[in-house]
C-alpha cells in the first residue's frame, strides 16, 4: 500500500460517496455509516452534509465533481485522512423530458458534464489509490434509462448510456488491478429531488409517481448499493437492475386509479 492508503487495516473500510446531499447519495451514506464504514460525502451543498454529518458522523466535504479544483481539493483531504477503499459515484440527474427535435442544448450539456464527466473526473483521481489498495471498488449509480430509452429521454439516456459504457469499460481496463466495479442500476425510484430537478414542477413532478403503490425510495436503493460493496471483494456483482414490481418494464408500470 502507499501512504494514501496505510492507515486502512485489513478490516477497514472507507468510501467516498458522490452526490451525497440528497437522494439515494444521502442514504447510502446512511447505510454504510450504519455498518461502521468511514464515509466521505461529498456533493456540492455545504450546509446539507454539514447536517448529515453532525446526524451520521460522515466526514463532510463539499465540492462539485465536475470542477478540476474541486476534484483535486477532494483528493487531497481524503488522502490526509489515510484513503478509501471504495468510491461511489451517485451523482448525477436528469434535466428535461423533451423530445430530440426540441431539445435544449443546456440540459444536454448539464447531463453529460453531471453524469458522465463528473464521475470520469473522480473516478480518474482516485484510480491510483483505489490500485494501491490491492482490493479496490468502484461503483457506479446510472440507471434502467442505461438500457432501455424512451421517449422524452433522449438527453438522459445518452447520458446514462456513456455512463454505463464507461463503466464497463472501466471493469475490463482494471482487473488487472484487483479492482472490483460495480453498477447499479434502478427503475423508478421516489426521491426528494430527482423529478422535481427534472421537471421544475411540483405537479408534474408528482405525476410521476401517481397511482404507484410502492415506487422504490432512495434506502432501497442505498441498501443494495451497501450489499453490493460489503460482499467479500472476489465477489463482483457486475450489474444489478432494480425496479418496483409495479414496474414491470420501463414501458409497463401499474398504476392505481
Amino acid at each position: 500500500m502507499t501512504s494514501a492508503t496505510s492507515a486502512l487495516s485489513a478490516s477497514a473500510h472507507s468510501a467516498v460517496v458522490t452526490g451525497a446531499s440528497t437522494g439515494i447519495g444521502e442514504a447510502t451514506v446512511r447505510a454504510l455509516r450504519a455498518r461502521g464504514w468511514t464515509v466521505y460525502a461529498v456533493a456540492r451543498r455545504a450546509a446539507r452534509l454539514e447536517a448529515l454529518a453532525a446526524e451520521t458522523g460522515a466526514v463532510a466535504v463539499a465540492a462539485d465533481i465536475t470542477e478540476d479544483g474541486d476534484v483535486e481539493r477532494l483528493l487531497a483531504h481524503v488522502t490526509a485522512g489515510g484513503g478509501i477503499d471504495t468510491l461511489v459515484n451517485i451523482a448525477g440527474g436528469a434535466r428535461g423530458a423533451d423530445p430530440v427535435g426540441e431539445a435544449r442544448t443546456e440540459d444536454w450539456e448539464w447531463m453529460y458534464r453531471v453524469n458522465v464527466i463528473g464521475t470520469m473526473k473522480v473516478t480518474r483521481a482516485f484510480l491510483p489509490m483505489l490500485r494501491a489498495h490491492g482490493e479496490g471498488t468502484v461503483l457506479n449509480l446510472t440507471s434502467t434509462a442505461a438500457i432501455v430509452s424512451y421517449e422524452g429521454g433522449g438527453g438522459y439516456n445518452a447520458a446514462k448510456f456513456a455512463e454505463r459504457g464507461m463503466t464497463q469499460a472501466l471493469r475490463l481496463e482494471e482487473v488487472g488491478h484487483n479492482l472490483r466495479v460495480i453498477e447499479v442500476l434502478p427503475g423508478l425510484v421516489q426521491t426528494e429531488e430527482f423529478a422535481l430537478n427534472r421537471l421544475g414542477d411540483p405537479d408534474a413532478a408528482e405525476k410521476v409517481y401517481a397511482g404507484v403503490a410502492k415506487p422504490l425510495t432512495a434506502g432501497d436503493v442505498a441498501d443494495v448499493v451497501a450489499y453490493a460493496v460489503t460482499l467479500p471483494h472476489h465477489v463482483n456483482l457486475d450489474e444489478i437492475v432494480m425496479r418496483p414490481v409495479a414496474q414491470a418494464a420501463a414501458h409497463k408500470v401499474i398504476r392505481n386509479a
